[in-house]
């Protein structure tokens, strides 16, 4: 049996997430980054570099908003989420190893993704497994 009222958890928590972040990111770079001591300056293209990753937040974010009021993109949207949270999360973990430890906000924006990227693909395990 589906639990599509955990399915629209999963998604609205998910969605409401990507949503901020590509919000504060992709309109206000500079300070968002300065909470987590990074300079970002004032380079058109560094700052064009980080803009563009940040819609690509918005539109994910709307989209698994709206798999919550609409079932049939829900899984979909579901796979979708898992595997940009999931790539993230991963990004930060290679990054980890290879780079060394960064700032707390970062490690603590790791373990949301893996865990909320985790949860996207339980939720889309749980929608598609057989009853």
């Amino acid at each position: 049996m589906k639990n599509s009222m955990g399915e629209k958890w999963v998604l609205a928590v998910a969605g409401g997430i990507a949503l901020g972040i590509g919000l504060l990111v992709g309109f206000s770079p500079v300070a968002f980054y300065a909470s987590s001591e990074i300079e970002l300056g004032h380079s058109a293209s560094l700052l064009s570099e980080i803009r563009a990753p940040a819609m690509v937040l918005i539109v994910f974010g709307l989209a698994m908003l709206a798999a919550v009021g609409v079932p049939k993109i829900r899984a979909a949207v579901l796979v979708a989420a898992a595997m940009l949270y999931l790539s993230y999360g991963i990004g930060r973990l290679i990054s980890l190893a290879m780079d060394g430890l960064p700032h707390s906000n970062l490690l603590v924006a790791m373990a949301l993704e893996v865990g909320v990227g985790l949860l996207c693909a339980f939720a889309y395990w749980r929608h598609v497994k057989p009853a």
